[in-house]
């Protein structure tokens, strides 16, 4: 098996996964097999009854599902088995404003004060507050390199199948898994079922990845995933960019899948160029041959197949409280089919047949490891520039990482959005699992482009809607649930 043994700056292994192993470009020991299968076969160490052990090449850490962690290895008197395979950041339990530390939020201080410990007990590499690479885990695992095509890698939190968008297996953890993980550098699960969603035809000009995923997840409802692994293929989604297929695969979780994945192209390797932990000279080159190789092959054979037309998509939002609860932004709201849809419009405040476009807003958040990239921003401020956000509207920018936030400045986004009438904050996930300060207060309702949209995920009572960056910022200046171009 092979698997990167380092972590550096530009001339290291990291992430080279399987660029001298076996598998390479029309190898025979990868026919008929699907892209995720041949990843997970290529780093399993072994198999335990109905579950394998596979090696893992990156871990990810984040000082919210850790701190246990650490203490069960100190308990057990161990160490971590590689920690240069192992990177952290601060990310969940922090305050966003300009100019927070670690101090500003108090109950994330202990948090953050035991990930600390443990990163130099164990040499882990961290990108700490203040830090130019800090940011959201699943931002900064391949805005670095640290994450690449063919690599299996592990993050106590759901949302690690964002990782698939540039050809990895990323599989989100719980803490006992994080402590495994750390302890042995391995993952002891069951392998899931293949599944292929083929999306072909073209998006409409302004709509986003966000708008797909939703689109995509009302069709298949919130459990049409469950137990698979999921490839997204299809001319659609090799025309998105790759932080396109970010958002796409971020979302694969909210339909109960256990991640998702897209073959690397070209589009990726010159996405990955150059970055800060991928290889470089010969290596760059071996790997990119390697990565050439990483697809289903053509007698793969899935265990469920669906097709979808992009054509067929238009801008949408969520209406009650799940992703799988959402409608074009031009619908009406659904009646109700059960108790859990008539509870959905209970608790979300509104009623069955009005047009959702029109129901007012307190809150708009543009961020989250779903929506908080470059391109993602880039599109909310052509939506805003020079417009104002409504009066009695609370809006507010939260980047995915400082590189993204330092990136905006220099093309003066961050003026757009404060010339507006938008906060402009640090990089966090801030008011998309509202473990920090920033949250929806009371019964107020929020148009977010954040993943959940859950009973109390933004807060207690919090109303939540998800949406694409556009409608998003078309809804902060409408001060209602609008659809850009319309606002």
């Amino acid at each position: 098996m092979s698997a990167p043994t380092d972590m550096t700056d530009g001339t290291g292994t990291a992430g080279a996964v399987g660029a001298t192993g076996k598998g390479g470009p029309g190898a025979s020991p990868w026919a008929g097999k699907t892209l995720f299968d041949r990843i997970w076969d290529e780093h399993l160490v072994m198999r335990l009854g109905e579950t394998d052990l596979l090696h893992v090449d990156r871990h990810l850490l984040h000082e919210m599902t850790t701190a246990q962690a650490y203490e069960g290895l100190r308990a057990r008197g161990l160490r971590a088995a590689n920690p240069q395979l192992n990177l952290a950041t601060v990310d969940h339990i922090v305050a966003t404003r300009p100019g927070r530390s670690a101090e500003s939020y108090a109950v994330g201080l202990p948090f953050i004060r035991a990930h600390r410990r443990a990163v130099r007990e164990h040499g882990f590499r961290i990108f700490d507050l203040g830090d130019p690479g800090q940011g959201i885990v699943h931002v900064v695992g391949p805005e670095t390199g640290a994450v690449l095509p063919g690599a299996t890698v592990a993050c106590g939190d759901s949302h690690t199948c964002t990782l698939g968008a540039i050809g990895a297996i990323g599989i989100g953890i719980g803490t006992s898994e994080v402590e495994q993980v750390l302890a042995t550098q391995t993952l002891r699960l069951r392998r899931p079922r293949s599944m292929r969603i083929t999306i072909d035809a073209t998006l409409a000009p302004g709509l986003n990845a966000k708008d797909l995923a939703l689109h995509l997840i009302a069709t298949v409802g919130a459990g049409g995933g469950i137990g698979y692994a999921v490839e997204y293929a299809g001319s659609a989604v090799r025309a998105l960019s790759v932080e396109g297929r970010m958002t796409l695969c971020n979302m694969s979780v909210e339909f109960g899948a256990r991640t998702g994945i897209v073959a690397p192209d070209q589009t990726v390797i010159e996405w990955l160029r150059g970055r800060r932990f991928a290889p470089r000279g010969e290596q760059w080159e071996r790997a990119v041959a390697h990565w050439a190789g990483l697809r289903s092959g053509d007698d793969a054979r899935f265990d469920a197949e669906l097709r979808l037309d992009a054509s067929e998509v238009v801008a949408m939002v969520s209406w009650g409280t799940t992703p799988a609860q959402a409608i074009p932004v031009s619908g009406r709201v659904p009646h109700p089919r059960d108790e859990k849809e008539r509870r959905a419009l209970a608790y979300i405040g509104l009623s069955a047949g009005e047009p959702i476009a029109g129901v007012p807003v307190d809150i708009v958040f543009i961020g989250s490891c779903t929506n908080a990239r470059l391109g993602d921003l880039r599109e909310a401020a052509q939506v805003v520039r020079g417009r104002k956000v409504a009066p009695g509207v609370r809006a507010m920018v939260v980047p995915g990482s400082t590189q993204v936030r330092l990136a905006a400045q220099a093309e003066g986004l961050d003026r757009v959005f404060a010339d507006a009438g938008f906060e402009w904050h640090e990089a966090g996930c801030s008011m998309c699992c509202a473990l920090g300060p920033d949250r929806v207060e009371g019964r107020k309702r929020c148009v977010s482009t954040s993943n959940r949209n859950f009973e109390d995920r933004q807060g207690p009572g919090a109303r939540t809607h998800l949406a694409s960056p556009a409608t998003a910022a078309a809804s902060a200046l409408a001060g209602c649930i609008a659809q850009a171009g319309q606002a």
